[in-house]
């Protein structure tokens, strides 16, 4: 098979990294450059690359989904947290209200303390509350599955 040559001029970038490619793999940089520019040029590329970025855009979808999902569980919990403080909590005599703000901060320090040492651990409150919520959301479904079966039978 002949082949044609050609004389490129590419960014010093490039190749320093088509060398480090070429090095690394054990392979010629033209065989590198033939096969990158078969895929630029094949008539599936086009469908290969949308295909890469349909998944991307699925995956961001869904971690989008999660972080929307824990917001919701967010503001959930503090707006129920805020109405019981403001619902239960009795108004604090002046008398007392010095030794209701120092215990006030050291409860603060503690609330912090146990933040950091929670959040090092790497365990997420918002992943057990949900998890409580919903623990096998594949259950779910099979139970209401189950249940149609049970209705369509009497």
């Amino acid at each position: 098979m002949s082949r044609t040559r050609l004389n490129l001029f590419i960014e010093p970038e490039h190749a320093r990294r088509l060398d480090q490619l070429a090095a690394m793999k054990g392979v010629s940089k033209s065989s590198i450059v033939a096969v990158a520019l078969t895929s630029w040029l094949s008539p599936d590329a086009g469908d290969q690359r949308e295909a890469a970025i349909a998944k991307r855009l699925d995956r961001l979808s869904r971690q989008f989904e999660k972080l929307e999902r824990d917001q919701v569980i967010l503001i959930e919990a503090l707006a129920l947290y805020v109405r019981y403080v403001l619902t239960v909590s009795t108004p604090v005599p002046e008398a007392h209200q010095e030794a209701a703000r120092a215990q006030g901060r050291a409860r603060y320090a503690q609330f912090v303390e146990q933040l950091g040492r929670h959040l090092m651990r790497g365990h997420s409150l918002v992943k057990d509350v949900h998890e409580e919520i919903q623990p096998d959301p594949d259950a779910f479904v099979a139970g209401a599955d189950a249940g149609d079966a049970a209705a369509e039978a009497s």
